[in-house]
């Protein structure tokens, strides 16, 4: 989107890159360790290619590349992925409100190009969808200048991590590297109690179901916690329900 004159040229197309620039650096280590990653698994250079650029979502890239390399069933790799990228359902049910004035090729794209911290960044800064046409003009050019600055750092990263897969031992641990990255995102983002409870029974839910083949313990974990979450959810008091909304 930030290709459109009337975006890119917008103020607000900038303040969204600079409050983006401080998350950058840290997306961009992350694209490096799953491309790495993906190289590493054995799968071709245009499959990893391709996946970076179509599928862009870190989490699903990684949750699925050991399916595809142990010949997972299709079923298997797709839930997988729809399980991890649950909360991209949440996220666009919150932008809808911001965004449904658009075509529908302009939501689309908004859709495939905002990631967890786009959302987060965008939220905090417009508690409130804009009412007027320039409002919405304003806040649009700020999700674009946030995820332009994301998008270049994720692609970047994983295409410059898939191009010094090779030359990297694999005794570096990157894959290792990857999963501390994606703890630190989940312990930044563990700042409620339903989300902290989320955490807590979707990994010991994964471990208690370590021994499923293809990682279904993966799957598994995600449906135990979100239907942990929804029961704890139904049983708290109204007035409670409407602070946590």
């Amino acid at each position: 989107m930030f290709f459109l004159p009337e975006i890119h040229r917008h103020p607000q197309f900038r303040a969204g890159i600079r409050a983006s620039a401080a998350v950058a650096p840290g997306i961009a280590a992350w694209g490096v360790m799953t491309g790495v990653a993906m190289i590493k698994s054995g799968m071709s250079l245009v499959e990893v290619v391709a996946m970076t650029v179509f599928v862009y979502a870190g989490s699903s890239q990684l949750a699925a590349t050991p399916l595809i390399v142990a010949g997972a069933p299709a079923w298997v790799i797709w839930a997988t992925a729809f399980c991890v990228n649950l909360r991209f359902v949440v996220f666009s049910l919150h932008l809808r409100n911001y965004l449904m004035h658009l075509p529908r090729w302009r939501r689309l794209v908004h859709g495939f190009l905002t990631a967890d911290m786009t959302y987060a960044l965008f939220t905090s800064r417009y508690t409130e969808p804009a009412t007027d046409a320039e409002g919405r003009r304003a806040q649009e050019a700020y999700l674009a200048g946030n995820y332009f600055v994301t998008w270049l750092g994720w692609t970047g990263g994983s295409l410059l991590g898939i191009a010094a897969g090779n030359l990297i031992p694999s005794s570096w641990g990157f894959g290792f590297a990857g999963v501390l990255c994606l703890l630190g995102i989940v312990c930044s983002l563990a700042n409620t109690r339903m989300r902290v409870l989320a955490a807590l029974v979707s990994a010991v839910a994964a471990v208690v179901a370590y021994a499923l083949p293809l990682k279904l313990n993966v799957v598994v974990a995600i449906v135990i916690a979100v239907l942990a979450c929804l029961w704890v959810e139904s049983r708290w008091p109204p007035k409670v329900r409407e602070q946590a909304a």
